[in-house]
C-alpha cells in the first residue's frame, strides 16, 4: 500500500511531465512562428538582408536538489529500483558544481530596434557535479540542443531584462562506471544584460532545469531537477 504522500509526490512529478511535454510543443510553435516572421520582415527590409547573430560564453554554479531518490537510514541518498525499492550499494551524493556553456544565435525580430529583440540560439555545454563525500562519485553531464531567448527591452536600455526556454539533449556520466546515458532536458531562465562601449556585453541569469534518463531493465526513470548561477559574455 502507499501512503498519501507517495501518491501526491507520484502524481506532482507526472503533472511536471505533462507539463514540460505541453512546453515543448509550444516551443517548436514558436520557433516556427519566429522563423517566418524573421523572414518576412527581412524580404520587407532588404533584399540582401543579413540575419544579425551573437555568440556568449558563460560559468557558473550548479546546485542539484531533487535526484531520484530516497532518504534512507544513514542520512545518504540511493537510487531506487523499479518497485520503489532502495538499490544496496548503490549510495551517491553529487549536489554541487560547475558548468560553462557555449552558444552560437540568430536574431529573429527587433531588427529595427524599436522592439525587442528575440533569438534563435543552438548551445553546447558541460558541467560537473563534485562528489559530497569520499564514497560518492563525480557526475558529468554534456548537454546540447536549442533555446529561445526573448529580450524585455530595447538596445538602446543599458540594462536589459530577458528570459529564455530550452531543449537539450543531456548526457550523463557517473565516474567509475563504464559508459553513459542520454536524457532529454527542460531548461528555463531568466536575467539581465548588461550594455557596455564595447562589441562585449556582460550577463547574469538564474535558471532551472529538469532532467529525465531512462534505467535499462528498470521501469522508472532517474530525473533530476537542478538550478544554476551563470554569469558570461556576448558579443
Amino acid at each position: 500500500m502507499f501512503s498519501i504522500s507517495e501518491v501526491i509526490t507520484h502524481l506532482s512529478i507526472i503533472q511536471l511531465i505533462n507539463l514540460f511535454n505541453y512546453m515543448k510543443k509550444i516551443f517548436f510553435l514558436s520557433i516556427i512562428i519566429s522563423l517566418f516572421s524573421a523572414n518576412v520582415f527581412a524580404q520587407k527590409d532588404s533584399v540582401h538582408f543579413r540575419v544579425p547573430h551573437q555568440i556568449s560564453v558563460e560559468f557558473g554554479y550548479r546546485y542539484s536538489f531533487y535526484p531520484n531518490t530516497e532518504l534512507v537510514n544513514d542520512g545518504t541518498y540511493a537510487l531506487l529500483d523499479a518497485n520503489g525499492k532502495v538499490l544496496p550499494y548503490q549510495h551517491n551524493m553529487a549536489t554541487s558544481g560547475v558548468g560553462i556553456l557555449g552558444d552560437y544565435a540568430w536574431q529573429l525580430s527587433g531588427f529595427n530596434g524599436k522592439r525587442p529583440a528575440i533569438y534563435l540560439s543552438i548551445p553546447m555545454g558541460y558541467t560537473i557535479l563534485l562528489p559530497d563525500n569520499p564514497t560518492s562519485k563525480r557526475i558529468s553531464m554534456l548537454n546540447y540542443g536549442w533555446t529561445i531567448r526573448h529580450e524585455l527591452a530595447t538596445k538602446d536600455k543599458k540594462i536589459i531584462p530577458f528570459v529564455g526556454y530550452g531543449l537539450f539533449l543531456n548526457n550523463m556520466s557517473v565516474e567509475g562506471v563504464p559508459g553513459s546515458v542520454s536524457g532529454h532536458q527542460t531548461q528555463f531562465e531568466g536575467g539581465l544584460n548588461f550594455k557596455t562601449t564595447t562589441k562585449m556585453n556582460y550577463f547574469v541569469k538564474l535558471q532551472g532545469s529538469y532532467s529525465s534518463y531512462p534505467k535499462l531493465g528498470y521501469a522508472k526513470s532517474l530525473h533530476f531537477m537542478y538550478a544554476d548561477l551563470r554569469v558570461g559574455v556576448r558579443f
